[in-house]
């Protein structure tokens, strides 16, 4: 639940430039999470060395893979689903192979080959690399598979191909993997224990992209907060580090750092953060750098505290509450914005009074608002009943929805009147004569396209707004541009 899902973007197939020697085809869709999308990004890097090209035409393809997600019971659903569909181009195609990828691989690895067999090759987070290899088991008419967790992949040595991309922002891997168990989440058994990625390959991205043109990054891990780099390596391995390697360490405050003086005119973004493990030291490092934006994606998820314990998050809603008043100490004009599940098991109409509360006394600026649905293989799923009605949850997301909208209004209103900078990433999807973009708080923010280009960072009055989008009008590029 932690990893923001972005609906709009849930099974895109993704295309990039041909090489000409390239004679095969790969058809790539992704769901889930920003994670899923940059890991794509991986896959199509290591094919495209590998003879194959992307297309979006699903009867071109050779080879057709799926990027899953098991976050959510819908997320499953529809996969399945896609996957019914592939299998019916085979009947045309007979040739094409179809593969599954991602967290949803690991974990069903046996029905998806052995019991329904709809797919002929199943490959886990951690072995993109063995892709060629496993295409070359599929291709001699046998079942591929590989969902070995390991230990230190990171794909720090691999330059992600930027796929249906605005050319204007990207994501950055940092970490991969996850240590906190949270009781409702299956991302520590589909992704495995944490590790952080080298900070000099990270830096080397970085750069490289600003060479390409991107105005932004989102720095990005399931728990960026717990990055430590260390030379390699878990991070619950960090104890045994040498006396050398632990003076030498480099945390999440000094990589957010590194990358912010690296390329001073470069937004910096991360997602997401866990309460747990947030610092005031990255606090202050926001406050210090005016190229990282002010913007905070920290999950709340509940505002009680025995859900908390329930949900095996290691903090109380007073840590929370504490940990949010220094945010508004340090950083007074910090966006921060909110994952909640409706309904967890056990939860109570008192519990979920005390959610209402908590976002009552952060009024965040947006947020990401589920049901509960059980996900087998968490500890949720093995421990817990499944014991509140759907028709609760479902009064209870949306009286939640309603008090977070009223929010978002009034956050949005606070705006109004002042002059922000504005990166133009594309048009208004409402119209053509209208630019998109977002201020540093992460508000989009539409005004008329003018001179203007995507790409450019501009300063925008704000005139008007609806609940979460501001309404504005240029009055010249901003210094950083």
């Amino acid at each position: 639940m932690e990893k923001t899902i972005d609906e709009s973007k849930q099974g895109t197939s993704l295309v990039l430039d041909t090489k000409t020697k390239n004679s095969r085809k790969l058809y790539i869709e992704s769901y889930g999470c920003a994670m899923n999308f940059a890991d794509s990004e991986v896959v199509a890097s290591i094919l495209s060395e590998d003879g194959f090209s992307t297309t979006q035409e699903l009867n071109e393809a050779d080879l057709v893979l799926v990027n899953t997600c098991s976050i959510r019971d819908k997320a499953e659903q529809t996969i399945r689903k896609r996957l019914t569909e592939y299998n019916k181009v085979k009947k045309t195609r007979p040739h094409l192979k179809v593969g599954v990828l991602g967290c949803m691989a690991e974990r069903l690895k046996d029905k998806l080959l052995d019991e329904e067999k709809i797919v002929d090759m199943v490959v886990g987070p951690d072995a993109y690399k063995d892709l060629p290899n496993l295409i070359k088991e599929v291709d001699s008419g046998r079942d591929a598979v590989n969902v070995i967790l390991s230990k230190d992949e990171t794909y720090g040595d691999i330059s992600p191909v930027r796929l249906n991309t605005n050319g204007v922002t990207a994501f950055v891997s940092i970490t991969r993997g996850c240590d906190n168990m949270c009781t409702f989440c299956v991302v520590p058994f589909t992704r495995g224990r944490e590790r952080s990625r080298d900070p000099q390959s990270i830096l080397e991205e970085v750069n490289e992209l600003w060479a390409n043109g991107f105005k932004e990054i989102t720095l990005l891990g399931q728990n960026v907060d717990s990055y430590l780099w260390y030379g390699g390596g878990l991070k619950k391995d960090f104890e045994k580090a040498s006396d050398m390697q632990k003076a030498t360490a480099v945390d999440f405050s000094d990589l957010l750092e590194k990358v912010a003086l690296a390329q001073p005119k470069m937004r910096i973004r991360f997602s997401t953060s866990n309460p747990q493990d947030m610092t005031l030291d990255v606090i202050r490092t926001m406050a210090k750098y005016k190229n990282i934006c002010n913007h905070i994606h920290l999950p709340v998820q509940s505002g009680s505290n025995r859900i908390l314990k329930a949900m095996n998050r290691l903090h109380t809603i007073e840590e929370y509450f504490e940990l949010i008043d220094n945010i508004r100490k340090i950083i007074p004009n910090c966006a921060i914005s909110q994952d909640i599940i409706a309904g967890f098991p056990t939860e109570t109409e008192e519990d979920h009074q005390d959610t209402l509360r908590a976002l009552n006394y952060v009024k965040y600026d947006f947020g990401y608002m589920y049901m509960y649905s059980e996900r087998p293989g968490t500890m949720a799923g093995r421990k817990m009943e499944d014991d509140v009605p759907d028709a609760t949850k479902k009064r209870r997301l949306s009286e939640i929805i309603a008090l977070q909208r009223s929010h978002c209004k009034i956050r949005t209103e606070a705006h109004l009147g002042t002059v922000q900078e504005v990166l133009i990433e594309g048009p208004s999807k409402k119209s053509p004569h209208e630019w998109m973009g977002r201020n540093e708080q992460s508000t989009v923010v539409v005004f008329p396209k003018e001179q203007y280009q995507v790409g450019d960072f501009v300063n925008v009055q704000m005139n008007s707004c609806t609940s979460a989008t501001l309404i504005g009008k240029a009055v010249g590029y901003s210094e950083n541009n």
